[in-house]
């Protein structure tokens, strides 16, 4: 696309859904290859789809088991369709189009803007670059932390494990190569503490991790990174707190469960939900309040210009001190003695408002193709938002979709990646000044 000079009239979000359309069924076609099988026969276009779909949405559902289905070399294609996904296409044309010497133009910033959430058009190569290496050296940190806690695999192995579940982890994908993700590690700090540390760094963002790097102080950061970390700090300790309370009470979950275990698997369930897919002990069988609080975690999701999805932190935020101001009388919102324009509150609005309809429509939907009976509802809301929100984690119906369900998920995890995107774009476009000005009138709310 760098290449290319000619003009055409596609505008970036048309271009984006194009492309991710084009690398879903090139992903599609290459797992659906005997070769990417274990057993040397097709897992069949459907399932081919739904797992292509999956891992380019960095989203981490599955209708079959990633580890012992697939082969070594469909492991390896969903690991590459998982690193573009996350990163971006447009940050992987900027390395081709460097690489090969051709210039980046305006019509190439806009698209790079677009995939990386960035609110200025300056300086977005130089981000990409930064993308790159942040991305390349945080999952080869946690390939050799994790080879060296799984050594006893055969080191050849160990690293290929390490890389697979690094790159899923720090694009927040959830592809695992055990059938019970990582319930076998429930009590192993290293795991634990690799996996955390690498899809919550990549759910901050880019713009925060480089804004952290760059400044390293509290006051000079911008006050999108200070409402991303203090957002993610809050939700971080309402996951935990509220996990370890209501959980220690299962003992379908914490019951055989040690004390320094219990808060490991709270710490590690507490930060999943903000779209890394990825658990620790069977979400199937925790409370039904803790499924709930999962739902809500997975909904709100990781940063704006991060590898996870949902409405974003930050624009839950935006709508928080647009209500506390509300009910304080009216006037600026602000944070840290920065006023948020009023246009920003009204698209974290829009966003939020779409993304419930997104999701309960879903829901209805997967009810009806699914012929779920009413004490399943909770089972379905789960995993709609989950599908929407690009997480990854399931009470188990994502094995049991039928072929109508798999395409209504399908397309779920498509525009739960997408949607935010492009209606981001459509909300940012230059607006028109009407000619007609009318009369204001009131509207009884409440």
């Amino acid at each position: 696309m760098f290449i290319n000079k000619q003009k055409n009239n596609m505008s970036p979000p048309q271009l984006i859904l194009i492309v991710f359309t084009i690398l879903i069924l090139i992903g599609t076609l290459l797992l659906a290859l005997p070769q990417s099988s274990t057993s040397g026969t097709s897992v069949g276009l459907l399932n081919a789809l739904f797992t292509a779909t999956s891992a380019i949405c960095v989203n981490g559902l599955v209708v079959v088991d990633t580890g012992s289905v697939y082969s070594t070399l469909g492991q390896v294609i969903i690991m590459i369709l998982i690193q573009v996904g996350g990163l971006g296409f447009m940050t992987f044309g900027v390395m081709v189009a460097i690489v090969l010497g051709k210039r980046i133009g305006l019509k190439q910033r806009l698209l790079i803007q677009q995939t990386t959430h960035s609110t200025s058009a300056q300086g977005l190569v130089k981000l990409s670059l930064y993308m790159v290496l942040i991305s390349f050296a945080f999952e080869t940190l946690g390939t050799i932390l994790l080879a060296i806690r799984w050594h006893e695999l055969g080191w050849g192995q160990a690293l290929y494990y390490g890389l697979f579940h690094s790159v899923s982890a720090f694009n927040n994908a959830g592809f695992a190569l055990w059938s019970d993700s990582l319930s076998s590690f429930v009590g192993d700090p290293v795991v634990n503490i690799t996996i955390v540390m690498l899809f919550v760094i990549g759910g901050l963002g880019y713009i925060v991790v480089v804004d952290l790097f760059r400044k390293r102080s509290w006051r000079k950061l911008s006050l999108h990174s200070k409402i991303v970390i203090l957002g993610t700090g809050i939700l971080f300790v309402f996951g935990f707190a509220a996990i370890l309370i209501l959980e220690s009470w299962n003992p379908a979950t914490f019951g055989n469960l040690n004390g320094g275990e219990r808060v490991l698997a709270a710490f590690f369930q507490g930060m999943t939900p903000r779209s890394s897919g990825f658990n620790t002990i069977d979400i199937s069988s925790m409370l039904a309040a803790s499924q709930f609080i999962i739902i809500i975690l997975m909904f709100i999701g990781a940063a704006s210009g991060g590898t996870g999805g949902g409405i974003k932190i930050n624009t839950l935020v935006v709508l928080i001190l647009a209500t506390i101001q509300t009910f304080r009388g009216g006037g600026q919102v602000h944070a840290f003695q920065r006023k948020i324009a009023i246009e920003t509150v009204l698209r974290a609005l829009a966003v939020v408002m779409s993304s419930l309809v997104a999701v309960l429509v879903v829901a209805l939907l997967l009810t009806v193709s699914e012929g779920m009976l009413e004490e399943h509802f909770l089972e379905v809301l789960f995993e709609a938002t989950s599908a929407f929100s690009t997480t990854g984690l399931s009470m188990g119906l994502t094995s049991e979709l039928s072929p109508a369900g798999k395409f209504i998920v399908i397309i779920t995890m498509f525009a739960g990646r997408l949607g935010p995107l492009t209606l981001a774009y459509a909300l940012a476009q230059k607006k028109r000044s009407s000619k007609i000005g009318y009369a204001e009138d009131h509207v009884l709310i409440g």
